[in-house]
């Protein structure tokens, strides 16, 4: 979900007005992948490396995610969407993890579209902690780390997209990636719809899937 801060900078405007207008795409993007009967949407919400950022502009951001769970609970709630957290959110404030964990044990049941939140995850990270539990275990196999896996429990990677037209994954479900399809965007993410998402969808769908065969 890239390209908050350029939104508000286009509009004369903090970045924190860009955040806040990217949770706003957040809600309608999740609604649609309901809609649509997607069976999981995975969206990168802050990176293990964005702590570099500014003091002022990830207490916005952690504000932000704690209206966002506060808000919308009762929604994912009603219409049976499980929520999931990948990556070490226990290193977020105390507070938030509660939140997390309230939210998570509230919608575990729910049967509809899941929707994964990675927060302070990186997917180097993520593959180092997994081969460490599997060597752990036994052999190191790609079978034995993609158990261990943040998303070991998630459908497997179709579509990866990226807005406001940067080409590149940025440490993001690298292993997932694999054989994943990707679709890149010059849309910035506070103007990405629902008709962007289905647009995607349908280019995928269009596409010949091989997985290195022929």
């Amino acid at each position: 979900m890239d390209g908050n801060g350029r939104w508000a900078k286009k509009r004369l405007m903090p970045r924190a007005f860009g955040h806040k207008r990217g949770v706003e795409t957040v809600r309608e993007i999740t609604r649609a992948a309901r809609d649509m009967g997607l069976e999981a949407l995975t969206l990168y919400a802050f990176s293990s490396e964005n702590w570099k950022r500014p003091a002022d502009e990830i207490a916005d951001l952690m504000g932000l995610l704690r209206t966002f769970i506060r808000n919308d609970l009762e929604e994912f709630v009603a219409n049976n969407t499980r929520l999931r957290i990948i990556g070490d959110y226990h290193a977020l404030a105390p507070d938030i993890v509660e939140m997390i964990e309230n939210a998570m044990a509230r919608t575990a049941h729910n049967s509809g579209t899941t929707l994964a939140i990675a927060l302070n995850y990186g997917s180097q990270q993520e593959i180092a902690r997994a081969a460490a539990k599997a060597a752990a275990k036994g052999d190191i196999t790609a079978e034995a780390i993609e158990a261990e896996l943040d998303t070991a429990d998630l459908p497997p990677l179709d579509l990866l997209i990226r807005t406001s037209g940067e080409v590149r994954l940025s440490n993001f479900l690298l292993w997932q990636a694999a054989y994943a399809e990707m679709w890149f965007t010059d849309v910035l993410w506070p103007d990405f719809t629902s008709a962007h998402l289905r647009d995607a969808l349908d280019q995928f769908a269009a596409r010949d899937r091989r997985f290195g065969g022929r």
